[in-house]
C-alpha cells in the first residue's frame, strides 16, 4: 500500500468519532480468515467500509493473528480499537448457561470446569455476607442459594468468583418483577419463602404444565399444616444428588428433611427458574394434597388419601408394564409406590 493510500485509510480510521454506545455480539470461530472476520464486523455494523477496514487491518500486521471467541464489540469501533481487540483477543466474552434446579455446589462445579473459576472460590463468594445482605436475606441464610438464576450469561473470559455471583445474583433482581410483590403480599409470604418454594417445584417437576399444581399441593399443606414431605428437600439435606431416595434416608437429622419438620425448610434448595418462581406465585385453585410421579414425568394428583393410594398403584402397574426403574428423584408427599 502506497503512502498516501495508507494515510487515507488512517484518516478514516481517525475520523470515525467516538463509538456507539450499543455493542453487539460477534462469533469468531477458529480458523476464520481475516476476509471472513471482517465480512462478519461489517455483518453487525461494527466496521461500516470494510475495504478500507481489512487494507488497514493488513497494513497493522493482522493477518493470522485472529484471537477466536465470542466479542462484544460497539456498532462502528475506531478500527485501531478493533485490531487489538482481534489481535490480543481483548473483549471476548464466552457464553455460560446455568440449567435450572442445579444446587450451589453444582453450579460451583459448573464455574469451575467450565469457566475455570475454583469451585472452593466460588463457593465463599456465594456465601459473601455482604452480597446476602444486599439481596435482603434473612440472618438465616449461609448463601445466597436459590439467588443465582438460571440463565445463559455473556461473561469476561477471565471473570473472578465474586464477580461472577455478583452477575448471578443481579441477574435474580433483574428477573424478579415488581408487580410480583403485591401477590406476595397477598399471599402473607416473603420473596424468601416464595423462591424457597420455587426451589422445591424446580426439583419436583419434569412436565412444565405440572408446575403450578405441584405449587397448590404444597401450598395446601402448608395452609392444613402438614408436612411437605419432598424428597428434593432430603436430597438437599444430604447435600449431593441421591440415585434414589430411600425410606432410611427419611430420617436424616437435618432442617432441611420436610418429612421431619414441617412448614418450609430454611431456604431453597436449588436455583429456580422464572416458571417456577410464577408457580410458586400463583398456585393452581385445585385442593390436590397429593401427587405421584409416573414413568414419564409426568404426575397424578390427588385429593383425599384413598385416589393417591389408588394412584401409586396405578404408577407401579406402570413401571412392571414397562419394566421401568421408579424415578429417580420421585415427587410424591406421603406415600412413596
Amino acid at each position: 500500500m502506497n503512502r498516501a493510500a495508507l494515510a487515507l485509510v488512517a484518516m478514516t480510521a481517525a475520523c470515525g468519532g467516538p463509538p456507539r454506545t450499543a455493542r453487539v455480539p460477534v462469533e469468531i470461530p477458529p480458523g476464520t480468515t481475516l476476509q471472513a472476520a471482517v465480512d462478519s464486523l461489517a455483518a453487525h455494523a461494527v466496521v461500516r467500509h470494510p475495504s478500507l477496514f481489512l487494507a488497514y487491518a493488513r497494513a497493522r500486521g493482522l493477518r493470522g493473528e485472529l484471537k477466536s471467541g465470542d466479542y462484544l464489540l460497539p456498532e462502528g469501533a475506531r478500527w485501531n480499537d478493533i485490531v487489538a481487540a482481534l489481535t490480543r483477543g481483548r473483549g471476548i466474552e464466552v457464553r455460560w448457561t446455568v440449567p435450572e434446579g442445579l444446587m450451589l455446589p453444582e453450579v460451583a462445579a459448573l464455574a469451575e470446569t467450565e469457566l475455570g473459576i475454583p469451585r472452593d472460590s466460588f463457593l465463599a463468594a456465594a456465601g459473601d455476607p455482604a452480597l446476602r445482605q444486599a439481596l435482603a436475606l434473612p440472618t438465616g441464610s449461609a448463601t445466597v442459594e436459590g439467588y443465582l438464576f438460571p440463565t445463559t450469561y455473556v461473561l469476561p473470559v477471565h471473570i473472578g468468583a465474586r464477580e461472577l455471583v455478583q452477575v448471578m445474583t443481579r441477574a435474580f433482581q433483574d428477573a424478579w418483577q415488581a408487580d410480583w410483590q403485591s401477590r406476595l403480599d397477598s399471599l402473607h409470604w416473603t420473596r424468601h419463602q416464595a423462591v424457597t418454594l420455587a426451589s422445591i417445584i424446580e426439583a419436583e417437576v419434569r412436565y412444565d404444565p405440572d408446575r403450578p399444581f405441584v405449587s397448590a399441593v404444597y401450598h395446601n399443606r402448608l395452609a392444613r399444616g402438614m408436612k411437605l414431605e419432598a424428597d428434593p428437600t432430603v436430597i438437599y439435606a444430604f447435600g449431593h444428588r441421591l440415585k434414589r431416595v430411600w425410606d432410611k434416608d427419611l430420617l436424616i437429622a437435618s432442617p432441611y428433611n420436610t418429612y421431619l419438620h414441617p412448614g418450609l425448610p430454611p431456604g431453597p434448595i436449588a436455583e429456580p427458574g422464572r416458571a417456577s418462581l410464577l408457580a410458586a406465585l400463583n398456585p393452581a385453585p385445585f385442593p390436590f394434597l397429593y401427587f405421584v410421579a409416573q414413568p414419564d414425568g409426568k404426575h397424578i394428583f390427588s385429593v383425599t388419601l384413598p385416589e393417591h393410594e389408588a394412584a401409586v398403584r396405578t404408577v407401579k402397574r406402570l413401571q412392571a408394564a414397562g419394566r421401568e426403574p421408579q424415578p429417580r428423584d420421585p415427587a410424591h408427599p406421603t406415600l412413596r409406590p
